[in-house]
């Protein structure tokens, strides 16, 4: 029996798993990916919002600020990459002013600190690359750009160093409640718990109709982005929003990213599949449009890479976050569209609040992991990496060359709590595959690499999630890593 077991381990599981590793609990995370952070939270903007767009008073409003400076802590101490950069929307004629000014107002009452509107020769001068055409622009200071997976597995992985379960591959299929408690049906097995936790991400509304719950309705939508080579990601040095249009779309956002990219998007149109991740024409050629708007220097002939995601949203215009008023002790995470990621932590939080509203006892431990290191070998200084590779020579052996990373990291990304058993699982550890081929040259070795460390057939080795095989049958007899 477990105290407490979540339904979902994107960022918003993660956070609240890492928050209830602190205290004497048994948890249970049931992911149906073969991996963390392999929904909504691997395709989105990577982006922590100042706070000027939620509507004043919402949950929205308050758990973006409290969201995003427990965010700075949290990276630090697991060793997440983060930067702080500002925020720019930008103004082309009178409409848009006007909108830049209620943007303002909305941040003042929000408390988002030292937001302000400036005008063209200051906007230009703090972020050159901006359309010269603007007339003003609102300025935040106070946001961020971070690697949104590799948050979600710093927090995750560092509750299972302090004693949670995750059991990927694991799709909760019914929930039954039963004499104070429930027994949950997944394709793993059954489970029984005290208390459960919808963070279904996109399919949070189907996760509580299992308890019966109608009143959530899913309203996903998808966006599409861009991501361009390092070349292109120094151009602006900010994250850029336009106004949004006369029918309230945003508009396309232009950021760098973490790791060095530029990434242009997204756009918005309405899904049935929370699943649906497809690049689509004539949309996707309308976010190039977008980006070049706001940044008219972008180079979309130095693109690299294109993915969409979904954002999880319900009928209610808000986060959906407490217990629900048909099942007691059946908490509901839901609805956590952007800025959910900016959010996280305080969603965590406040669940943990609710959880001890409904009766869940909370006794902190005596003992609690909550540092973490990542080898990153292309940040190392000469000499650091000279006595890395002294200590163990696969830090010497380059893999992925686009990105400098070396099978030393790879191989230790492998044995971390969270065990990484695809490619693409292995490019959001420690970026093999993420530089300009897309692993074309790293994705063989890399593959070779996770058969031999896993003892498992080549053949077992996926790109992604299921089904989405690289080899089907051998062509030639080889011997080594359990042929």
């Amino acid at each position: 029996m477990y105290d407490v077991l979540i339904v979902g381990c994107g960022v918003i599981g993660s956070a609240l798993t890492y928050t209830l590793s602190k205290y004497n609990l048994s948890v249970c995370v049931c992911e149906r990916f073969n991996d963390v952070a392999n929904g909504v939270t691997k395709a989105n903007s990577a982006i922590l919002h100042a706070g000027f767009d939620c509507p004043p008073g919402s949950l929205e409003a308050r758990m973006n600020l409290e969201g995003i400076s427990m965010a700075r802590e949290i990276c630090k101490k697991l060793d997440v990459e983060y930067r702080d950069i500002p925020t720019f929307v930008i103004a082309f004629d009178q409409r848009e002013r006007e909108y830049v000014e209620e943007l303002y107002q909305r941040g003042v009452a929000n408390g988002v600190p030292g937001i302000r509107i400036i005008d063209r020769e200051e906007a230009l001068r703090l972020e050159p690359g901006l359309n010269p055409d603007l007339i003003c622009a609102l300025y935040a200071p106070g946001s961020g750009i971070i690697d949104p997976w590799g948050y979600a597995l710093a927090m995750a992985e560092t509750a299972v160093r302090n004693g949670v379960e995750i059991k990927l591959s694991t799709k909760v299929t019914g929930i039954t409640p039963k004499d104070g408690h429930f027994v949950m049906d997944t394709s793993s097995g059954s489970y029984e718990t005290r208390y459960v936790v919808n963070a279904g991400g996109a399919f949070s509304a189907q996760v509580y109709e299992l308890v019966g719950g109608t009143d959530l309705e899913q309203t996903n939508f998808c966006g599409q982005y861009y991501v361009l080579d390092k070349s292109q990601g120094g151009i602006i040095n900010s994250v850029v929003f336009p106004c949004p249009d006369e029918h309230g779309f945003k508009g396309i956002l232009v950021a760098p990213t973490i790791h060095g990219n530029l990434i242009v998007g997204p756009d918005a149109y309405q899904v049935e599949d929370g699943d649906h991740v497809a690049t689509v024409e004539p949309q996707l050629s309308e976010v190039k449009s977008g980006g070049l708007r706001s940044v008219p220097g972008i180079d979309f002939r130095q693109t690299i890479h294109e993915y969409a995601g979904v954002r999880p949203n319900t009928q209610v215009p808000d986060f959906v976050i407490g217990e629900s008023p048909i099942c007691p002790h059946f908490i509901n995470l839901a609805g956590i569209k952007s800025p959910g990621l900016s959010a996280a932590p305080s969603i965590a939080k406040e669940g943990l609040k609710i959880l001890e509203q409904c009766g869940l006892e909370l006794t902190e431990k005596e003992t609690f992991i909550d540092s973490r290191k990542q080898v990153r070998f292309r940040e190392l200084s000469d000499g650091e990496k000279a006595e890395m590779i002294a200590k163990n020579p696969l830090y010497g052996r380059v893999i992925c060359r686009c990105e400098t990373v070396t099978e030393g990291e790879i191989v230790e990304a492998i044995h971390r709590p969270i065990v990484p058993r695809t490619i693409d699982a292995i490019k959001r550890r420690c970026n093999a595959g993420m530089g300009r081929c897309q692993g074309g040259f790293c994705g063989p070795r890399v593959h070779e690499i996770l058969a031999r460390e896993l003892g498992i057939s080549p053949k077992d080795i996926l790109m992604d999630e299921e089904g989405t095989w690289i080899l089907s049958s051998p062509i030639k007899e080889v011997t080594g890593y359990g042929a």
